[in-house]
């Protein structure tokens, strides 16, 4: 049986944990296909929407939502054709072994 710390105790009556946390910021279906999707690199949106399977206003919205939180980039390239492509920022970047983790662990319990 494992004993509980007193800061654990404390931690857990403010709110949930780190881990919980975090998968609210980048836990929904849509962001996660994002965000795995732009491991390999910078891509425009159609390039995203074909690649994702998402619908205009799914992926603009969650796109907007992983930049709003810091996890993606948009740079507009402005020569005709106007193109517009996302990247994953540092922070963004810091997940890549988040997934391969979890890859990992699909591979062997699913």
């Amino acid at each position: 049986m494992s004993s509980v710390t007193e800061n654990e105790v404390e931690r857990n009556a403010d709110g949930p944990c780190a881990v919980v946390d975090s998968l609210g910021q980048i836990g929904s279906q849509w962001r996660l296909v994002v965000l795995h999707d732009l491991q390999g690199g910078e891509k425009r949106f159609n390039e995203l929407k074909r690649s994702t399977d998402a619908n205009a206003r799914t992926l603009s919205r969650v796109l907007d939502d992983l930049r709003e939180l810091g996890f993606v980039e948009r740079r507009l390239e402005e020569d005709a054709p106007v193109a517009t492509y996302y990247s994953l920022t540092e922070k963004g970047r810091s997940l890549c072994p988040v997934f391969d983790e979890i890859e990992c662990w699909a591979e062997e319990w699913l």
